[in-house]
């Protein structure tokens, strides 16, 4: 038998495990979060620069105190950073940090963004369509026959559903995605060595094979009280519109929804009957303008413009083209060398998805700019 290549195989992999313990370690050094180690990234240069960094130049990084810097270059970090790079080896979780190029497109742009998250299954993070389901933990039997409509009403779109994973109307979309072999990726707000609720096992275990679960959190997080909110603006983020269902006016959807307005993203509710606590959430947010009301899928096409870009007509560009001033913002955002994505253009130009979708349709009806797979677009 001969003799393995140590030179060529084992220091490329090393490498590249190497490079992933100071990624995971990055996130577990405590009092950093998204924003300092971004800074930390880029004033380093790499991850694996700043624990090769002295303390005082750590400490000329933007938000890195004396505290801070002596607790990246404390061993514990990277201690309990190869024991999670052991946890994910062993369970086939898959680690991506915010530079990597299967990181969510639509989460990199914002700042509070994970720098790290954590996945199993199979379904794509990037995929075309994307539409998070939220709602109370309560259903009526409306909002859960109305939940399972919508999920139906939207396999025809290809679309990737996501939600919490939570009791109601979370794990009802789940579970219709399910049923109709649709993907669907739960966000979870602890770490993924456990499923909470636990009755809630054999709907993750059936969704790593039909979609996925995701954390930001390390293996051994606990589902503690303050971790889903924060799980709740990655659901945001990860879409290209929420629907809220059922809900109160306080609570986890009432804030996936307004961190989707934060996001420029579209929000959609389906409204109640006047004075049904249910839908006293959905009737405000319909009512304040920070979702449009819709009666079914249907609705959501619509006002998505799904059914208008997925027209594949050539179009010829048009002499002494007048531009409005939305699309002269967008034109501005664009270039002629490389694609910009519809997420890149929402976060920039501070409009929602669905508006960005009937500017760009414009703009190709007028022959100046070209779809890319992927939802990017580029100048011609």
């Amino acid at each position: 038998m001969q003799p393995l290549n140590h030179d060529s195989i084992i220091p490329e992999k090393l490498i590249k495990m190497n490079d992933l313990l100071h990624k995971i370690a990055l996130t577990l050094i405590p009092q950093v979060g998204p924003v300092t180690a971004r800074n930390l990234v880029s004033y380093c240069g790499s991850v694996p620069a700043i624990f090769e960094a002295g303390q005082r130049e750590l400490q000329r990084v933007p938000g890195v105190g004396p505290q801070i810097a002596r607790n990246i270059l404390s061993k514990e970090t990277l201690s309990r950073a190869e024991e999670e790079l052991k946890f994910l080896e062993t369970h086939q979780i898959e680690a991506l940090f915010y530079l990597d190029e299967n990181y969510p497109r639509r989460l990199r742009n914002y700042p509070d963004s994970p720098p790290i998250l954590y996945y199993k299954g199979q379904a794509s993070l990037n995929a075309e369509r994307t539409v998070g389901i939220v709602g109370t933990r309560r259903p009526t039997p409306h909002g859960i026959r109305a939940c399972e409509e919508l999920v139906e009403g939207l396999l025809p779109y290809d679309v990737t559903i996501v939600s919490g994973l939570a009791y109601g109307i979370d794990v009802t979309a789940h579970r219709k995605c399910l049923e109709l072999e649709m993907p669907t990726i739960g966000v979870l707000g602890h770490g993924l060595q456990q499923i909470y609720p636990t009755q809630h096992q054999p709907v993750a275990r059936a969704m790593v094979h039909n979609g996925g679960v995701l954390s930001e959190y390390p293996s051994n997080t606990l589902p503690d009280r303050e971790h889903f909110p924060m799980r709740n603006r990655i659901i945001a983020g990860l879409c290209d519109a929420i629907i809220v269902v059922e809900t109160q006016r306080k609570g986890g959807s009432m804030i996936t929804a307004h961190m989707a307005n934060d996001y420029s993203k579209d929000v959609f509710a389906l409204p109640g009957r006047v004075k049904d606590p249910y839908s006293e959430g959905c009737n405000f947010l319909i009512k304040t303008h920070r979702a449009a009301l819709i009666e079914g899928a249907a609705d959501v096409a619509y006002i998505m413009r799904w059914d208008e870009l997925d027209s594949s007509k050539p179009v010829q560009q048009q002499l002494f083209v007048e531009l409005t001033e939305d699309e002269k913002i967008v034109v501005n955002l664009l270039n002629p060398d490389d694609g910009v994505s519809i997420d890149h253009l929402a976060a920039t130009s501070g409009k929602p998805n669905s508006e960005l979708a009937g500017i760009l349709l414009e703009l190709e009806f007028k022959g100046l700019i070209r779809a890319l797979p992927g939802k990017r677009y580029i100048l011609v």
